[in-house]
């Protein structure tokens, strides 16, 4: 259940107050949208540290959770992510990484938090067999994972 749908009398100012009060806590939120097609989740509030949000698409709510958590923990220890980048992740899938072309698009809640002008990053991820997104044999042609944005050059 989403928190509008528990709360069908609250407003959005009521949302990003417990928004605020997650970030106060924690240092960041992550907000999932829930969907059949394309489930994705993202951050809300490294922007006020001076970082980019993240964001990851194709993937359940606690597998989101968990890959956002453990890379905005990283950034925050001062781990610095650019587009093209490849990384491992601690019990996770390899992931590149992709600048998001249009955050206002997707990132409702980061935007109203953060404004119009914060910049986001995808965690895009290979599949069980290393295979990216791009690849026409990713996930073995089950799999949905929308890429939100331009890949970045390549690094080593």
């Amino acid at each position: 259940m989403c928190w509008r749908c528990d709360h069908p009398n609250a407003t959005a100012d009521d949302y990003l107050d417990e928004l605020r009060k997650a970030v106060r806590e924690h240092g960041w939120a992550v907000q999932y949208v829930e969907s059949d097609r394309t489930p994705f989740g993202y951050t809300v509030g490294l922007h006020d540290c001076g970082l980019p949000e993240l964001l990851v698409t194709g993937v359940s709510a606690p597998r989101a959770e968990r890959l956002l958590n453990t890379v905005a923990k990283d950034m925050m220890g001062g781990r610095v992510l650019s587009p093209g980048q490849k990384i491992a992740v601690r019990s996770g899938p390899l992931i590149e990484v992709v600048e998001v072309a249009n955050p206002d698009i997707h990132m409702e809640w980061a935007v109203a938090f953060g404004g119009q002008e914060l910049r986001a990053l995808q965690l895009v991820w290979a599949d069980g067999r290393g295979r990216w997104p791009w690849a026409a044999a990713f996930s073995d042609g089950r799999g949905r994972q929308p890429v939100l944005g331009k890949r970045g050059p390549q690094n080593a």
